[in-house]
């Protein structure tokens, strides 16, 4: 003879749950345990049922102990089943298996068996109840790391105070795409653009806009630009412009937007100045590639 004591918890109904199910068979003891973070009791209950006759032999003759009136009642005087299908049919098949008797027991009513499957049931519960405490616990520290640096508490744009930080060396790398015809680049490359040397315009032109960045973008602190370069190189095999800027600064914040600036604004000058030659040009894949110095470093 086999014998099942079974229990479930859960904190909230819904909420974290837990089962424990203690098999007894020729006198040895077995312990299952488990549990969801968001179940209902009835379903922890149901589990640590299946949990228990999944673990027998085919035809068994086994009584499973448990002190839901759910469960015995369902299996033995045919309530309606209007929920947890997918657990009731489950237990069915496992108890068409074997040889089952239904006892309902009083829960903490002194049954140590009983007590023990209850016991499991609860810290299981509890233990999912501290992990998830624990995960957003670390959840609010990500968010925290995470917040727009740019937005007050109340929501408005907000101009970041850096007055406390530490001036330090900072650096940044940056690139984009320019597409475009074959026709159109063997232009570029022949210095046949009716605008004139476009490569060397949009160099200059990335430079300068570095150094207006705060101008063009609200919220960007104003800041000395040691250092800004614009490298463009033609590219067949994608058909397109290839354009790469760096730049670096001695201060308190920066300068990863200086660079992104240089490269945006040579690849607007690049389309600007062949437009007249094609209108399809595509932009594409401005990012940063690489920044250094500050808080924290970067690398794409």
């Amino acid at each position: 003879m086999i014998d099942i004591y079974t229990d479930g918890a859960c904190s909230g109904n819904p909420g974290p749950g837990g089962w424990g199910a203690v098999v007894i068979i020729d006198g040895q003891q077995t312990i299952l345990k488990g549990g969801l973070d968001d179940t209902t009791n009835n379903r922890m209950e149901m589990m640590a049922v299946i949990e228990g006759l999944k673990c027998l032999p085919p035809k068994s003759n086994v009584t499973v102990h448990t002190d839901s009136t759910y469960i015995t009642n369902t299996m033995t005087k045919g309530w309606r089943r209007k929920a947890n299908n997918d657990l009731w049919q489950e237990m069915d098949a496992l108890a068409a298996q074997q040889s089952v008797n239904w006892q309902w027991v009083k829960g903490h009513a002194g049954n140590p068996l009983n007590e023990l499957a209850d016991s499991i049931a609860f810290k299981e519960s509890q233990s999912r109840i501290s992990q998830k405490k624990d995960d957003l616990a670390g959840e609010n520290i990500t968010r925290l790391d995470d917040t727009l640096s740019h937005v007050d508490d109340t929501g408005n744009a907000s101009m970041v105070d850096v007055s406390s930080k530490a001036s330090t060396f900072r650096a940044a790398k940056a690139e984009g795409w320019v597409h475009m015809k074959p026709s159109t680049l063997a232009l570029i490359k022949d210095n046949a653009i009716e605008k004139g040397d476009v490569l060397s315009v949009a160099k200059v032109a990335g430079i300068m806009a570095s150094k207006k960045t705060s101008d063009l973008i609200p919220l960007c602190h104003p800041i000395p630009v040691n250092k800004v370069s614009v490298e463009l190189s033609i590219n067949e095999s994608k058909n397109a412009i290839h354009v790469i800027s760096e730049a670096s600064t001695n201060g308190k914040t920066g300068i990863e937007m200086e660079a992104l600036m240089a490269v945006s604004i040579s690849c607007l000058t690049i389309y600007d100045m062949c437009k007249s030659a094609e209108r399809t040009i595509k932009i594409d894949g401005v990012r940063l590639l690489k920044k250094t110095g500050g808080k924290h470093n970067y690398s794409a």
